[in-house]
């Protein structure tokens, strides 16, 4: 460890944060651009999910997104569209953009240890022509579309997810070993929900 002198052991300034982690590797910078790369360009092509980050005034939120490899479309190497399909309603991501319109996005390709890293503003968009790009047979129109302009793009090495052993089937948990969506409402709500039915309906929904 070296040598940082701080308040309570805690590390509170930018000075102290380096000087505890040194400086970054050259290498750490060298994969990072400015829009999305022909070699970055794949990866979000194979991504069937997304987490957006988003920061407002009063809260910051982490929203996962979801749907086919390729849901969200680069319109060009400046530009991403991420439809935002029916949901809960709470639209926290979406509050936070229009408070301050800055995001960040993780992209996973499922067996694949790299992901991309996104940062940039979005936009909240009906319009027709946004829509309709991601209107098809068997799916809910979207309700909006996100677009982000992109600021800076980079690959996230492997690292996190072979320490976790992700994609390990022999490391996967069995959903029956853990409380169901149902039932933590139902305890939440001290059964003012009916879990079971929850379940069932959820399932329904998949």
């Amino acid at each position: 460890m070296n040598d940082v002198t701080t308040r309570g052991g805690l590390l509170e300034t930018a000075e102290q944060l380096r000087q505890h982690y040194g400086e970054p590797y050259a290498l750490a910078f060298t994969k990072e651009v400015d829009h999305v790369h022909p070699q970055y360009r794949p990866f979000i092509k194979a991504s069937p999910f997304v987490v957006l980050a988003t920061a407002g005034a009063h809260h910051v939120d982490c929203s996962p997104r979801g749907d086919g490899a390729g849901f969200v479309e680069v319109f060009d190497e400046r530009t991403l569209l991420i439809p935002d399909r029916p949901g809960n309603n709470r639209i926290e991501s979406l509050l936070n953009i229009v408070e301050d319109p800055r995001v960040a996005l993780l992209f996973l390709v499922p067996g694949v240890g790299e992901m991309m890293r996104v940062r940039g503003r979005a936009s909240i968009s009906i319009e027709p022509r946004w829509l309709e790009r991601f209107t098809s047979p068997g799916k809910s129109p979207p309700k909006t579309v996100l677009v982000v302009k992109v600021e800076s793009v980079y690959f996230q090495c492997a690292r996190a997810l072979i320490r976790g052993r992700v994609w390990d089937p022999s490391t996967h948990v069995a959903r029956h070993t853990l409380p169901s969506a149902g039932d933590m409402l139902a305890a939440i709500s001290r059964d003012r929900v009916d879990g079971k039915a929850y379940d069932q309906e959820d399932e329904g929904e998949l």
